[in-house]
């Protein structure tokens, strides 16, 4: 449906409310109107890699693992997967009428905050620490979850508006202070790019405030950038309980009245939480007029209009049968093989069935089905462990010994007995085995949001990147054993690989792989499918390089601004081919190109590579360019474009990639997008342009 129309529809129902009626709208539990035909709507759903909190679902791999897969065409027929999913479910729901919370087409995500920091609890829900890469991968995702029918197939967010990266444990009440040059230059594009190209038909406020002012109210953000600069013509919901925040936390109003005052003048027309049942009073009160509840009343049923809660949509006959089908599943353990990111491989990779008689699977991840999903997750219908992937792979061929080794996080795997009583039995089991496959990590237990259930943590935050003691301990055993081990690190944020880089014989990051990850990792490891995954974020080598985790300024943050050398930096994963890029050039007929010609409409580059090994190869081509000329670039350089190609054994290939003009333009510390270098390198490669990145040629302009 044409937003016009549905506004316009929108506005003569919203006329006929009464004031009572309009405020009751404007909450995330809205209750039914029966005299205006309007059921009641609960508008808290979430979606970030799978129909979350409402029954069974395909669970794909947590979102900094998609993310890794660097493939925005997947992940847009992801995000349609799961309106599909969604659709399904909710027309049963309605027939059922059930209307309860996470029944709705309402799903608060993606989560397009930037991973600035590794030891951010809710890190793993983002895309990652570059703004580019979120920014694709965030419209990919809002673009396949809202469709292109006639009706929205599903309403997206992109949350948390706009400059939040933790503390969990402080976001009530912390002031986040980013410069004009930070928040344009990295905090904010993301948000734009879902607004401008995807049409993004909701925004989430933070919790925070930035630079002094609430997030659910900022002058600044809602009113100059998102409506005036950016034209969003959708609606703004804050998060849960953000709005009692205001005058609880923040102390920028004095009590609920006030803050129903501000947040709704300033644009947040729904309210997570229960604030909003204020706003009678404050209406009464006479600081709330009917004009300001009017307009957002107007916008969230604009919303369900598009989304044809009224009507008869080409959505209505999408069956059941859907929910977790086999192809549904295929397509979660496609993006669970490209999820994958290979960090070390001395040449154990890809395992030789014919060539073991015993294999070792030790660890806490190794069985543990919480880490195949990380958070707001649905419920798969079977899950795959490590242990049963590889159980279910090798069959009768191969003998599968399994210890866990150590609790996740205690320091004794069974109550009442001895500190580290698992590391004997471990020992065993890879002193009796002619490799091992070592599960160690995190899951939502350790890492999440604040309130998770059971995080010791408590914020959802992690203290340090190292691994909790337990698990050092069981590493440590292992790795003096002398048997060659594969470590397998089950985390959604950059951990502590120091010392698993000089003694493990190879490193993947498999993230929290979705419900059959098990299964996906036994084709890896074994040389079925091929790891093709790549970082999304910095695995630092030194942890204590990193800076105070309540600045927000980006200066010594991620690869873009870092000083020191990286363990393994972002965008770096290998294969098992033997990929190399062997020419880049401009593809431009009868003229010089130059940094001018570039800055006003981007450039096309024609690169050459090929694959001198035996196997099929899927890489991820990666274009990073550095302004020249000016102070205002970032000290390293910054992501211009990626593409996924594919490289048959032994073969060549050629294909164009498209490096917009927007990858020439710095930001200046008022916060503007100037072209003001006067040359730029283009580097083009596998990887970023540092000194393990091989074949990575540079094109000066």
């Amino acid at each position: 449906m044409d937003r016009e129309l549905a506004r316009q529809r929108a506005t003569e129902l919203v006329d006929q409310m009464t004031i009572e009626e309009m405020a009751s709208q404007l909450k995330y539990d809205a209750p039914a109107i029966e005299r205006l035909g309007i059921p009641s709507y609960n508008w808290w759903n979430e979606a970030l890699h799978g129909v979350a909190r409402c029954g069974t679902a395909t669970v794909f791999p947590q979102a900094i693992g998609l993310a890794a897969t660097f493939d925005t065409e997947l992940l847009q027929e992801i995000g349609d997967c799961i309106s599909t999913e969604g659709r399904a479910k909710y027309n049963e729901f309605i027939k059922h009428n059930d209307r309860g919370m996470f029944k709705g087409l309402t799903y608060w995500s993606p989560n397009v905050n930037i991973f600035r920091d590794p030891r951010w609890g809710r890190g793993h829900e983002t895309y990652g620490e570059d703004p580019v890469l979120t920014s694709r991968m965030g419209v990919a995702f809002v673009k396949g979850l809202q469709g292109d029918g006639e009706y929205m197939k599903a309403a997206a967010c992109a949350k948390h508006f706009a400059v939040h990266s933790g503390p969990e444990g402080l976001r009530h009440h912390f002031d986040a202070k980013a410069s004009l040059k930070d928040m344009w230059e990295t905090y904010l594009p993301a948000f734009e790019a879902c607004v401008k190209e995807a049409d993004v038909e909701a925004i989430m406020g933070a919790y925070n405030r930035t630079n002094g002012e609430v997030c659910c109210a900022h002058s600044y953000l809602m009113e100059d950038v998102l409506r005036g600069q950016w034209d969003f013509q959708g609606h703004y919901v804050s998060d849960c309980s953000a709005i009692r925040d205001f005058h609880e936390n923040h102390k920028v109003t004095s009590r609920p009245e006030e803050s129903v005052k501000l947040a709704l003048e300033k644009g947040c027309d729904l309210n997570c939480g229960c604030t909003y049942q204020k706003i009678l009073n404050a209406y009464e009160e006479g600081i709330v007029s009917k004009d300001v509840l009017r307009r957002s009343a107007i916008r969230v049923m604009t919303t369900r209009f598009l989304l044809g809660m009224f009507d008869e949509t080409e959505y209505d006959k999408i069956p059941y049968e859907v929910v977790d089908c086999k192809e549904h599943r295929q397509l979660a353990e496609k993006a669970a093989a490209e999820s994958m990111v290979l960090l070390k491989n001395d040449g154990i990779l890809p395992l030789k069935k014919e060539e073991i008689k015993t294999i070792g699977v030790i660890g806490p991840n190794a069985d543990n089905r919480i880490a195949l999903w990380g958070n707001y997750h649905g419920t798969p219908a079977r899950m795959i462990t490590v242990l049963e992937g590889i159980q279910d792979y090798v069959g009768e061929d191969v003998r599968v010994l399994y210890s866990k080794g150590a609790h996740l996080f205690r320091n004794f795997v069974e109550d009442w007995e001895t500190e580290h009583d698992g590391l004997s039995e471990a020992r065993t089991v890879a002193e009796h085995s002619d490799v091992i496959v070592l599960c160690l990590g995190l899951d939502e237990t350790l890492e999440g949001e604040e309130g998770d259930a059971n995080n010791i943590y408590g914020s959802g935050d992690k203290g340090s990147l190292h691994f909790p003691e337990s698990q050092r301990k069981l590493l440590e055993a292992v790795a003096e054993t002398g048997k060659p081990f594969v470590l397998c690190v089950m985390a959604g944020s950059a951990m502590d690989l120091r010392y698993a880089s000089e003694h493990a014989s190879a490193i993947m990051q498999i993230w929290y792989p979705g419900a059959r990850g098990g299964k996906v990792l036994a084709e890896v490891l074994f040389g079925e499918k091929a790891p093709s995954g790549k970082l999304p974020i910095t695995v630092y080598k030194t942890t204590e390089e990193l800076p105070d985790f309540e600045d927000y300024s980006m200066k010594g943050r991620t690869y873009r601004y870092m000083e020191n050398e990286a363990l393994y930096g972002f965008g770096f994963g290998l294969t098992y081919g033997d990929c190399h890029v062997v020419d880049a050039k401009i593809v431009v007929a009868g003229c010089e190109f130059d940094y001018e010609k570039a800055s006003q409409s981007g450039l096309q580059l024609q690169v050459t590579m090929e694959n001198r090994g035996s196997r099929h190869a899927e890489e991820v081509l990666q274009v990073y360019v550095h302004v020249e000329g000016t102070e205002n670039e970032v000290p390293n350089h910054k992501l211009a474009a990626f593409k996924r190609v594919a490289l048959a054994a032994g073969g060549k290939n050629t294909v164009e990639i498209t490096v917009p003009a927007a990858a020439f333009a710095t930001v200046n510390e008022k916060g503007e997008r100037v072209f003001d270098g006067t040359g730029a390198k283009v580097y083009v490669g596998f990887g970023q342009p540092v000194k393990n990145s091989a074949d990575n040629i540079c094109v000066e302009i």
